[in-house]
């Protein structure tokens, strides 16, 4: 083992095809958005001759121009950031804290309790019952109907058990000697000791919000109550021009396609995730790192 230290590792023939294997997937990736990038800097009336994929060959600005001038997507924005934020928080929480519960050994009636839950993650209603309690439960067509049926995930709340499990029980009996209520236990000492997997649960219910359309087109026929994502499938699917209602020049209205301006809304949506990205990233590294040294 001391004689072989000092050698240099030889690439093989695997590690040259993963290279290239994994250069053609990063491209393959990255492509789609080059694409949607470059026609949305392209003039309309040049980008229906096709021909564009990686470079703008008329470069113009006017798209993004008639969908900033949208007021519906300012609003379907408001929509999107205030359900990711109220429903992230919200989903966290009484997921945790259910999860919490369902991790104690004296809960009454655990197993039974515990196979209710897994129940429905396999078996359910079907959407038209499902609408009908949304229907009677007063959630049609009102914001909560975003916040309210989110609040709960089995599954999310599996993880944060086998997370509390992880945490020593010595921990909850000595707080327990000392005069603590479980309250006082979960929101003290289990919250901020589960900082790895909350930031992970937080990551996958914030991303199921902010991509949502599904909830909106069957439970809403309010168009303030469009979400982001719903509001580019209509401009996308009806290939109409976002800017609805807006008086445009005509001189603006021939340089533009609807393609064009459905291309910059798309860009204009994403903006969110790549500022965030590099926080997320660096939430997620540190909440991993923590979860290994604890384990």
């Amino acid at each position: 083992m001391v004689g072989t230290t000092g050698k240099k590792h030889r690439k093989g023939v695997f590690d040259y095809v993963n290279l290239v294997f994994m250069i053609i997937f990063a491209l393959l990736s990255v492509y789609p958005l080059i694409y949607v990038l470059a026609g949305s800097f392209n003039q309309g009336s040049d980008y229906i001759a096709g021909g564009i994929y990686l470079f703008p060959r008329v470069f113009s600005l006017e798209n993004y121009r008639v969908v900033l001038a949208d007021v519906r997507l300012w609003k379907s924005y408001g929509i999107t950031i205030a359900r990711t934020i109220l429903g992230t928080i919200s989903g966290v929480l009484f997921t945790a804290i259910v999860a919490f519960a369902m991790s104690r050994k004296n809960l009454m009636g655990k197993s039974h309790i515990y196979r209710f839950f897994v129940f429905t993650m396999f078996f359910g209603g079907g959407l038209i019952p499902y609408f009908w309690v949304i229907n009677l439960l007063g959630l049609f067509d009102t914001f909560w109907v975003y916040i309210i049926p989110a609040l709960f995930s089995v599954y999310n709340m599996l993880v944060f058990v086998n997370f509390f499990k992880t945490i020593p029980e010595e921990i909850h009996e000595s707080a327990v000697m000392d005069g603590a209520s479980e309250f006082k236990i979960f929101f003290r000492i289990i919250l901020p000791l589960s900082g790895p997997v909350i930031s992970t649960i937080a990551l996958w219910i914030a991303v199921g919000h902010w991509n949502s359309f599904f909830d909106t087109m069957i439970y809403t026929s309010n168009n303030n109550l469009w979400t982001l994502q719903y509001y580019l499938m209509k401009v996308i699917n009806e290939s109409s021009m976002p800017a609805a209602g807006i008086a445009l020049p005509q001189e603006l209205l021939d340089k533009i396609a609807p393609e064009t301006v459905s291309l910059a809304a798309i860009i204009v949506s994403v903006i969110p995730i790549f500022a965030l990205y590099p926080l997320i990233l660096k939430t997620l590294t540190k909440g991993v790192v923590i979860g290994s040294l604890k384990g």
